[in-house]
């Protein structure tokens, strides 16, 4: 009977975590601030000891969890209104270097020394300091570099190219079925699909694995009918 609790207890610690969550918000790991990462500990915390505890009653563990929630959501709301409640919570971003100057004081103020701070201008591609116009150290914690103008990627319109502007590409066929309302929310309609389908060489949706449009050209993909394919990388 104690390990049907358990399991019982563990599905429902998972439900009301994952509810909870969504009622926070979804965020990568590196976009949480220490205020959220704080948050999610504590709440991670009580929903195992409510998956795990034994006692009858599970609704303090609940009702804990919930009140941390509307805290972090009550503080979220607060934050998108009064900047000063963002700053307290979640920080703010501190330049670590521009014009060729590096900022000891914002360093420290980071909890960053030299050495951390050259690692991340490595991992970004930064191997000559002279390349980096601005780094900034932002609140969640990772550092973002602006390269000085001679030292950026080649755009478009540096060399006077003026390419068309870049559409979505929705998903028009998956696994042979043909998804018929991105189809029409793509602007083009079955006689269309089967035209272009036949260009590329596809006489059956069945034959295609995946297809996809932005509402002018249509790229599709065939199911692969070579066997061992693999050992060619063994």
């Amino acid at each position: 009977m104690e390990l049907i609790k358990i399991a019982l207890a563990s599905l429902a610690s998972l439900a009301a975590l994952f509810i909870l969550t969504k009622f926070m918000g979804n965020r990568q790991i590196s976009q949480l601030t220490m205020f959220d990462y704080i948050n999610g500990i504590t709440i991670g915390s009580i929903a195992a000891e409510m998956a795990t505890s034994l006692e009858d009653d599970i609704l303090k563990p609940l009702t804990a969890m919930v009140i941390y929630t509307v805290v972090v959501v009550l503080i979220s709301l607060a934050s998108s209104k009064w900047s000063g409640v963002k700053r307290f919570f979640g920080g703010r971003s501190l330049v670590i270097m521009s014009n060729g100057k590096i900022f000891k004081n914002n360093l420290k103020k980071a909890k960053l020394d030299l050495n951390e701070f050259l690692i991340q201008c490595r991992v970004n591609g930064y191997f000559n300091l002279d390349d980096i116009e601005t780094a900034v150290f932002e609140s969640n914690g990772r550092i973002t570099f602006l390269p000085k103008a001679c030292k950026r990627p080649v755009r478009p319109e540096d060399v006077h190219l003026f390419p068309n502007k870049a559409g979505y590409y929705a998903t028009i066929i998956s696994d042979g079925e043909v998804l018929f309302k991105n189809l029409h929310a793509a602007g083009k309609n079955e006689i269309w699909l089967k035209k272009e389908l036949k260009r590329l060489g596809y006489n059956k949706y069945s034959e295609v694995f995946y297809a996809a449009s932005d509402g002018i050209e249509l790229m599709a993909y065939g199911y692969d009918q070579t066997e061992n394919q693999n050992d060619i990388f063994q």
